[in-house]
């Protein structure tokens, strides 16, 4: 059964070519390499700030800043575990980051349903 990582982020808005292209070589360097199905990235389009809790003020987003909300599918989770192991273990350098990691929020999700058109 598939398994999905899921995403949200905050990334400035003058780096949004720069998430782009560093979203894009992750998938063809570590995730699709890994045996990822697929990855989507999304850019904030109508993500309203919140008064107790949302999006934005989950990731502390300034005003400069969009949210990013992604997720990776995996064929199931074993084959997510052992990827994230080797690429821990291959100690990947992310320090050109086009936005700040310790603000990004992540998480390994099952599905409890799929409905599609």
């Amino acid at each position: 059964m598939s398994y999905f990582d899921g995403f949200v982020a905050a990334v400035p808005q003058a780096n949004k070519d720069a998430y782009v292209a560093h979203a894009q070589d992750a998938w063809d360097k570590m995730f699709k390499p890994s045996g990822a199905v697929s990855m989507v990235e999304t850019w904030a389009d109508d993500v309203p700030d919140g008064k107790v809790t949302s999006f934005p003020m989950a990731v502390q987003c300034k005003d400069d800043e969009v949210v990013v909300f992604s997720w990776i599918e995996w064929p199931d989770k074993s084959t997510r575990d052992a990827a994230w192991a080797r690429m821990m273990e291959d100690n990947e350098d992310m320090s050109d980051m086009p936005f700040d990691g310790s603000r990004m929020i992540y998480g390994g999700f099952r599905p409890l349903m799929t409905v599609r058109a």
